[in-house]
This record gives structure tokens, C-alpha cells and sequence, in this order.
């Protein structure tokens, strides 16, 4: 049977409790197709990047699926009629990982420490401060009658301005 990563996303208002029950409905529903679901992951409240359905946070969910294309047609067709989830994914994939999924390790910040691993952040780039090899702008000397073009030369207050014709709209 084909395999799937289903994420869906549920509103922010409804408690875990509510999607732990959304949760094993859809495996029920993958059930009553003749699949299974291998794994199932609870990622948490998360904000979202732009608002979906006037909703800023969601409840991010992972199903790891092993079941026939109808069953999931099936979960599918039942999420979207399901008022309290948001958005659904499902991508078919060649195999499941064996580990938690990137959401759910942890991240070891003693690795990184306080971010030294950068190097020395000086007061450089725009911010000002004094960079070791100094600035690498060089201003461009003056050009020859003043900076110019063609020698012109500012001429002062402009002389008196034409008389307008007595037609407004027409050019000439």
C-alpha cells in the first residue's frame, strides 16, 4: 500500500482533548479503509504566519499513514467538512522516518552556546563603528569646470516665463 504525511491544522479555540478526538477519528476513518496509521504526532499550539479562517495559532497535527488512495480520499473528504480543522496536507512519500519528525526534537542549544560560534560582531556593516582594514568607499574626484556637464555653469534666476496661449488644452 501507498504511504502518506498528513499534517492538518486545527483551530486555536479547541483544546487538546478536542484534537486527540479529531485525531482518532481520521485514524478511524483510514481504518474502516483498509490502512492503518503507524505513527501519530500531537506538535502543539503554534502561530501561524499570516491569519487562516481568522486564526492567528492552530493546532498542528502528524499522521504517518499506510493505506489505500480511497481511504485517505475518504479522511480527506471528511476533514473538510470537519468545521474545527483549518487547513490538511497530505503528501505521499517513499518511505516513513523512523525517528520523531524535525517538529518534534528536540534542539541541543548547548551546541551553539550564546551564538560564539559567528566570530566577532564588532560595531561594523551599516551600524558605524571602525572595521580593521577601514572603509572600503572611496569618494570620486571633483570633475574638471565645477562637476557640470559640458561646462555649464548655474546662470542665477531664471529670466521671465513665456506668455501661456489663450487655448489651455492644446500643445504648440
Amino acid at each position: 500500500m501507498p504511504l502518506y504525511e498528513h499534517v492538518f491544522l486545527a483551530r486555536q479555540d479547541v483544546s487538546n482533548q478536542q484534537v486527540e478526538t479529531l485525531t482518532k477519528e481520521m485514524t478511524d476513518a483510514i481504518a474502516e479503509g483498509g490502512g492503518k496509521v503507524v505513527k501519530s504526532e500531537y506538535w502543539g499550539l503554534k502561530g501561524l504566519a499570516y491569519k487562516i479562517k481568522k486564526n492567528r495559532k492552530a493546532h498542528f497535527s502528524l499522521l504517518n499513514i499506510d493505506a489505500p488512495a480511497a481511504a485517505v480520499a475518504e479522511m480527506e473528504r471528511r476533514m473538510s467538512i470537519q468545521p474545527d480543522i483549518l487547513r490538511f496536507l497530505t503528501i505521499k512519500v517513499d518511505q516513513h522516518e523512523a525517528e520523531p519528525s524535525v517538529m518534534m526534537r528536540k534542539q541541543d542549544r548547548d551546541e551553539r552556546g550564546d551564538r560564539g560560534d559567528r566570530g566577532p560582531r564588532g560595531g561594523g556593516g551599516f551600524r558605524g563603528g571602525d572595521r580593521d582594514g577601514g572603509s572600503t568607499f572611496r569618494s570620486r574626484p571633483p570633475r574638471e569646470g565645477g562637476g557640470f556637464r559640458d561646462g555649464d555653469a548655474p546662470r542665477g534666476p531664471r529670466g521671465p516665463r513665456p506668455p501661456r496661449s489663450d487655448n489651455p488644452g492644446s500643445e504648440g
